[in-house]
């Protein structure tokens, strides 16, 4: 029964084929005229299954092949506007900013951030230990102070070997295990790389003074003997005679620092190749970039002539440095170091970022230098020490004074920044006073480029005391009042031992600060108005407001107290006012004057309180000694579009609402 139900299927199945076959084949059976067959066909309807030839003739009545022209060109056009949208926004969209643009740097003096194994001393594993901090403080550019091998006689910066990892501070495999921890977390790490000299320790010196044929000129050496070794009149940045006698050499070497720290010949290709080299090796780790230190001293005048003195009548010691630093060939050095990051910057993702130290005081100008030239690129900043010197007169006329020195010198289309302290220079609370750190951090997280963070400003840390007896900073030794320790203290983590900085032991390498049981980090997490927070929410604002990101700046107003500025953005609905008080006493600021703010403006936050919401007057902004506001408002016109207006910006870029896009403008 089966087998004769499957017997009538198929004989169904054969003959609806043959009919198909002869309904198909009847179109033109005997390949007569093509009139009768187009006759005979539009008699038939369209099925599934039917033969190329019936399709074609469908396909070529009007009716179908009109649409699928027209769909067939509209998606060509489609994606030629997507295509020309895509090359459009590509071209007018401004970069993106870098991360070293985007972020605050953190300093860590690596001795004095956390000890992790008892001895007393800051270590690499310490560091690991804290890389949440970072994240808490959306920071992701960390700058870390040297942990080469070294005799330690300048802490570090006297290097013996620029491939190891001193002990001190634990081994390599710390240091690539903190590496990719940091990768991990999205942060970047920075090196100190210190080219102008080594420890006398170093290999080299010792094959040098040796006279080996290849090292002999690695140093800058000169005829003298044991009894009058004073070639001339140069003297180190600790007062004393740039010149030693080596009895080994029988010759004087340079050391502009200790005599301990020999200055390396950058005269010598060898020594250049040398640097070179060390270089590439931190990079192929995966090191994001360097600090070069010193950098005005690379090089010195072959004549060895001696330097005039800045006075007759002043010590012999006070001298213009004519030869001595920023001699001819030391930005190309810098250009060469510079070419050899961005072979490493080429990898997606991964550029290599470079910062060069250089104190130039008043000659900003040589400062300004070390960013390259508009078809030569050197560093992507010179460090900006200008704000240091305002302790001297803290006011607002002197605080818009030094900011203004910058970016009126700073090469056009430059990235600015700022640096308040360091472990050269004493600590910002110490030297303004503890009730200026809110006002001095917000003035640094609302100014356009990189603020500089040492650690410890974001909680607010001073300088401590430092007995002579336990002073440990070879600075300090030759003359106690230029003593770089108070400034180094271990960090405070908590209101336990040690103030966190280490569980173990009892002794650290210098003491903590006495204040550490209210101020640390622990402590100000939990206060809702304390320094910590208050740098973490202006951090935080930052980073997702573009006016604070990339905007004009633009200064409205100062007088002794008081220093204001806006930050604004083109085709965005609202901008910032920034009114920072340095002065001595309570104030009320009249802004009625800037005919483009608006009537009223509104609270972001006030480092009085931290608290935001409130609406004050542009006639009437009050504000008490060492308060900073940041003030938000809506207006449709710019101050930067005014003829008179004084504003400085890196990268012109306006905001379309529509699409949320930025772009060149």
């Amino acid at each position: 029964f089966q087998k004769s139900n499957r017997g009538t299927t198929e004989e169904n199945r054969e003959s609806t084929e043959e009919t198909r076959d002869s309904t198909a084949t009847s179109v033109d059976p005997t390949g007569g005229g093509q009139q009768d067959a187009c006759t005979e066909y539009t008699q038939i309807k369209p099925y599934a299954g039917m033969p190329k030839e019936v399709l074609l003739l469908y396909s070529s009545q009007a009716r179908y092949r009109v649409p699928r022209q027209i769909l067939f060109w509209l998606l060509i056009l489609c994606v030629l506007a997507l295509v020309a949208l895509t090359i459009t926004v590509i071209a007018l969209s401004p970069p993106c900013l870098g991360w070293w643009r985007a972020s605050p740097l953190y300093q860590i003096y690596p001795r004095s951030f956390r000890d992790s194994d008892g001895d007393g001393v800051g270590d690499l594993k310490g560091i690991i230990e804290q890389l949440s901090h970072f994240e808490y403080l959306n920071i992701k550019s960390v700058w870390i102070s040297p942990f080469y091998r070294s005799p330690m006689r300048d802490f570090g910066y006297d290097v013996e070997d620029f491939r190891e990892v001193d002990p001190v501070f634990g081994t390599m495999q710390d240091f690539e295990e903190l590496l990719a921890q940091m990768h991990n977390r999205g942060l970047k790490l920075i090196m100190d790389f210190i080219p102008n000299h080594t420890s006398d320790r170093h290999r080299w010196f010792n094959l040098s003074r040796s006279r080996d044929e290849h090292y002999k000129d690695y140093y800058l050496w000169t005829d003298c003997n044991a009894t009058a070794p004073r070639p001339n009149n140069w003297v180190s940045v600790f007062g004393n005679s740039s010149w030693t006698y080596d009895e080994v050499r029988g010759q004087c070497y340079l050391h502009q620092f200790l005599k301990e720290q020999p200055d390396l010949n950058f005269r010598n290709p060898h020594v250049r190749r040398e640097m070179i080299d060390i270089l590439r090796f931190w990079l192929e780790k995966g090191v994001d970039g360097f600090r070069m230190a010193a950098v005005k001293r690379l090089l010195e005048a072959s004549h060895l002539r001696s330097e005039p003195l800045t006075d007759p009548s002043k010590p012999p010691w006070e001298l213009h440095h004519d030869y001595t630093t920023s001699q001819l060939g030391l930005h190309q050095l810098l250009q060469e170091w510079r070419a050899e990051m961005d072979v490493y910057s080429r990898e997606p993702g991964r550029y290599r970022f470079m910062v060069t130290e250089s104190y130039d005081h008043e000659e900003v100008d040589k400062t300004m230098m070390y960013y390259g030239s508009p078809l030569v690129k050197e560093s992507d900043f010179p460090f900006n020490f200008y704000l240091l010197d305002l302790p001297r007169n803290p006011s607002g006329l002197w605080v818009q004074h030094l900011v203004l020195l910058w970016m009126s010198n700073m090469p056009a289309g430059r990235w600015p920044n700022w640096v308040v302290g360091n472990h050269d220079n004493g600590r910002i609370a110490s030297s303004a006073g503890r009730g200026y750190t809110r006002v001095i951090n917000m003035l640094i997280l609302t100014l356009p480029g990189t603020p500089t963070t040492y650690y410890g400003e974001e909680i607010g840390m001073e300088n401590i005391n430092i007995p002579h007896s336990q002073i440990q900073d070879p600075a300090g030794k030759y003359n106690p009042s230029a003593g770089r320790d108070p400034q180094r203290s271990p960090m405070q983590w908590t209101g336990d031992m040690n103030a966190g900085f280490s569980n173990v032991t009892n002794a650290t390498w210098l003491p903590v600060h006495p204040d550490y049981s209210s101020v640390n980090v622990e402590t100000q997490k939990a206060d809702s108005g304390s320094v910590l927070a208050q740098y973490r929410l202006l951090s935080r604002l930052r980073q997702s407001e573009l006016p604070l990101q990339r905007g004009w700046f633009c200064p409205v107003h100062a007088d002794t107290n008081v220093f204001s500025f806006l930050r604004e953005l083109d085709g965005l609905d609202h901008a910032f006012l920034v009114l920072l008080n340095f002065g001595k006493e309570a104030t009320v600021t009249d802004l009625s004057a800037v005919a483009e703010l608006p009537d009223w403006l509104t609270v972001v936050m006030t480092t009085a309180s931290g608290a935001g919401g409130r609406r004050l007057p542009k006639a009437s902004l009050p504000s008490e000694a060492g308060e900073g506001l940041v003030l938000q408002y809506s207006s449709g016109r710019r101050y930067h579009a005014r003829p008179d207006a004084r504003c400085f910006v890196s990268e012109k870029a306006c905001y379309l609402r529509v699409v949320n896009l930025l772009y060149k403008c």
